[in-house]
């Protein structure tokens, strides 16, 4: 049986841990709760920017906005592509970053086979949010930029901005051909879906695609009757700024969200599994306790029946 002493150290350091993961579990419920206010502000503007974006679609056969042109390959030619991996800046998050750096994994070679049966090949940048994935991304041999560094904690619009301003120069540039976000999307707090949308050129399907269900069922405004000043071209041009700003600023809140939710529920079960660790440290200890106190008790019944025979 261990030694007593051995046992109650055991219990001490298990019951700090106990009390570490549940002040974290705190923290992280604290800035869930934050990260949620968020995540529902963002969606009306978006939906409604999104649902303007459709009205002007369906108005128009054709755009000469170069981020709603989709350009076409032939065998021998190359794909471009960027991709901003959203993940988180500090671990205890369970498998939440090592998913993020699984799902980008895969949706590259994905693409690489899918180019390469058609006789294209594949040209890849990652850019990533947090530096966990960044590291073991680095690490496992892709392509990252070691020079893009943002961290996804507490996001706010102006950094969506700047993003987003990165994003739209390098595409105009022509150093990509086809830009995505790969991201955890939070449809509840107990539903975080891994996602890749691509935002350049714009995907009209991929435009409602990441809105929430009640936002579909339920549009904002009319817009049969409305008439688009100066002209549908000039407005759509705008909303396309707007969509980039909104797009990203909304993945980064999703983000943001869904590696909260992921520490909140990982320490929750730390603690829990600690407690149920105390409670078995406890009855072992009480064994030890009670195994000692019989051993003392032989040795006063034996120390006095030698007593007797003397």
């Amino acid at each position: 049986m261990e030694n007593l002493n051995s046992i109650k150290k055991r219990i001490k350091s298990v019951n700090d841990i106990g009390q570490m993961t549940n002040a974290m579990q705190l923290v992280s419920s604290a800035k869930m709760r934050r990260s949620l206010v968020l995540h529902d502000s963002v969606y009306p503007f978006y939906s409604l920017c999104a649902q303007s974006m459709h009205a002007i679609r369906n108005t128009r056969h054709e755009f000469s906005n170069p981020f709603f042109i989709l350009p076409e390959k032939k065998q021998g030619e190359t794909w471009k592509i960027g991709a901003f991996v959203l993940s988180g800046d500090q671990g205890l998050a369970g498998a939440y970053n090592n998913n993020m750096v699984k799902i980008t994994e895969e949706h590259i070679r994905n693409k690489i086979l899918e180019n390469t049966r058609k006789g294209i090949s594949t040209e890849y940048k990652l850019y990533v949010f947090g530096k966990l994935a960044r590291e073991k991304l680095a690490k496992s041999g892709y392509d990252v930029d070691p020079d893009f560094s943002f961290p996804i904690a507490e996001p706010n619009f102006y950094q969506a901005r700047t993003v987003s301003h990165i994003i739209k120069r390098k595409y105009l540039m022509g150093e990509f051909d086809l830009v995505y976000l790969i991201y955890t999307r939070m449809e509840s707090a107990s539903n975080m879906v891994p996602v890749a949308v691509r935002l350049a050129p714009v995907d009209m399907k991929s435009v409602t695609s990441i809105l929430p269900k009640t936002m579909e069922e339920h549009p904002i405004g009319d817009f049969d009757n409305i008439e688009f000043l100066p002209d549908p071209d000039k407005v759509f041009d705008f909303l396309i700024d707007t969509y980039f700003n909104a797009v990203i600023y909304g993945a980064m809140v999703d983000a943001y969200a869904s590696e909260q939710t992921a520490r909140l529920t990982a320490m929750d079960n730390a603690t829990k599994n600690a407690d149920e660790m105390i409670r078995k440290l406890q009855l072992i200890s009480n064994r030890a306790r009670q195994a000692k106190i019989t051993n003392e008790l032989t040795e006063i019944i034996n120390g006095a029946q030698q007593a007797d025979n003397i």
